[in-house]
């Protein structure tokens, strides 16, 4: 079969397709032929650095990046009992560690995956993975209906189902973004829009009961700021604050986490429902062929797609 690999670190021009052997499936995987791939800022930055790389995916080379993928089932395992060949499926593969999903074959979990709703494309499916789960495992839970809820980056993969999902929980929702992506914002359920380039969202907002943040640095700092007593912020980067800012927070009751993402089908399952519904519904930025995955990387190092990018084979 094809397949994208990295023979060793570094940019984009160093992804080639190759052709390598066909995985074989444990008795709990199911073989799916992909149709579709999902990119996210996980798959793009760890490709520069040996010691990255080596961390997510080993030593051995060449690897196979990648974890989101949608396609149809063409074999199953002994133990498998969710699906059948011919399912169509989607999901985020082996997160945290090694998915495999820049191929034309995927060996899956069945705890990873679930059926594709039949009213979204492949390339749909594909977007509603890594991106909505991260958001979706932050908020379930978290808010309730009422809450005043601030979405950091909200025209971003993650911040994008991150405000569909929080409306859809009842919440009051505002969001950073840029005056050219304010209309997109608010078209899928934001309240408010704040302009990050020309307002400093620490200066207007106060008394906000939940911040779900893709930023880190002095962005998660000054959210701190805006937070009621008891608030809580949970950030996707490492909460690396300064000890008067933790100090600061603790003080007034507020809490400030991280969380990585982890494959579930339950949540997949979660997610399958939402798309049926119209809860969600994921914004396809731009589409690339299998063999253009350099040129998806590029465009996802950007860092401003509005929604996904996806691949597609």
């Amino acid at each position: 079969m094809k397949a994208i690999v990295l023979e060793k670190a570094g940019g984009p021009e160093n992804l080639h397709v190759a052709e390598v052997t066909k995985p074989c499936i444990k008795e709990n995987e199911v073989l799916v032929a992909v149709k579709a791939i999902s990119l996210n800022p996980a798959d793009v930055k760890p490709k520069y650095e040996d010691e990255m790389l080596s961390m997510m995916y080993g030593k051995e080379r060449p690897v196979i990046l990648g974890w989101d993928i949608a396609g149809t089932v063409t074999e199953v395992g002994s133990a498998v009992t969710n699906f059948e060949v011919g399912d169509k499926v989607f999901g985020m593969v082996n997160f945290p560690g090694i998915g495999n999903a820049y191929a034309e074959f995927v060996a899956a979990p069945e705890a990873h995956l679930a059926v594709m709703p039949s009213n979204v494309s492949f390339t749909e499916a594909a977007a509603t993975t890594l991106a909505a789960l991260t958001a979706l495992q932050i908020l379930s839970g978290k808010i309730n209906k009422g809450d005043k809820v601030l979405i950091q980056a909200g025209s971003g993969g993650v911040g994008h189902f991150a405000i569909q999902i929080a409306k859809n929980f009842g919440a009051y929702v505002i969001t950073t973004a840029s005056a050219k992506n304010k209309d997109f914002v608010l078209s899928i359920g934001a309240d408010e829009a704040i302009d990050y380039h020309t307002q400093k969202f620490e200066e207007i907002l106060s008394d906000i009961d939940f911040v779900l943040d893709t930023q880190g640095g002095k962005v998660l700092e000054n959210s701190a700021k805006v937070l009621k007593n008891g608030g809580a912020i949970i950030t996707t980067v490492a909460p690396d604050l300064p000890e008067g800012v933790k100090a600061a927070a603790e003080k007034e009751n507020k809490t400030i986490t991280n969380i990585l993402v982890h494959s579930s089908a339950e949540d997949m399952n979660t997610l399958k429902r939402m798309l049926e519904s119209g809860a969600i519904k994921p914004n396809i930025y731009k589409t690339f062929a299998f063999e253009a995955m350099a040129d998806a990387h590029r465009e996802v190092e950007k860092g401003r797609t509005v929604g996904k990018v996806i691949v597609t084979i």
